[in-house]
């Protein structure tokens, strides 16, 4: 099944800075699931038109393990209605990746964009637009058996209470720099994680 990720989902997932706790558990059963992973040829351009050149160079070697759509979807009567109320880049773009799931060309398009979700119900695909949460819910639903193995069972846990050592955060560690500090600031703050019957952190 191939699933469309937009552009805030990988920068959710790749940037030098954690921006959503269940960013993991997305990509998690993303692979379990052995889901696709694609991006739209618009979300290459975008990260691409970032100034620093460093930023840009280290996204496009992580862009690197998502499948690129070699092509757009043709243009429809419906896509050409919503796209009157286009008025700037972002709603044309918005407009060309909704498109990709109005003609079934992925199964799926997970995104926070709001916009893009309004979009999706004015073409009557909103069930098929999600957000992180949404794609957590209906995953968790629909495969029971994956979410109660332990090691997919996610708790809350506070920051301060998992060890920054653990060496699963030594990816995060090489490469985010100030990963630790970060990781102490956030103390207080609840993550969402699985840890396997050894009580070793996978998520």
């Amino acid at each position: 099944m191939r699933i469309l990720l937009d552009t805030n989902i990988i920068i959710h997932r790749e940037a030098s800075t954690v921006m959503r706790k269940e960013i993991g558990i997305l990509f998690n059963w993303l692979d379990r699931l052995r889901y696709v992973k694609c991006i739209h040829p618009i979300t290459i351009r975008e990260i691409r038109q970032h100034r620093d050149p460093k930023v840009v160079e280290s996204f496009n070697i992580k862009l690197q393990s998502y499948v690129e759509l070699k092509t757009e979807a043709p243009e429809s009567a419906a896509i050409a209605r919503i796209r009157v109320s286009d008025v700037n880049q972002n709603d044309i773009n918005d407009t060309s990746i909704v498109k990709e799931v109005f003609e079934k060309r992925v199964a799926f398009l997970i995104t926070e964009d709001r916009q893009i979700h309004a979009k999706a119900k004015a073409l009557a695909v909103g069930d098929r637009v999600l957000t992180i949460d949404d794609f957590l819910e209906k995953v968790t639903a629909e495969h029971p058996s994956l979410s109660d193995y332990k090691v997919l069972s996610v708790k809350k846990e506070l920051f301060g209470n998992l060890n920054v050592g653990d060496i699963f955060f030594d990816s995060f560690r090489r490469d985010y720099p100030g990963f630790d500090a970060w990781f102490n600031r956030k103390s207080d703050e609840m993550a969402y994680v699985c840890k396997s019957d050894r009580n070793e952190l996978l998520v």
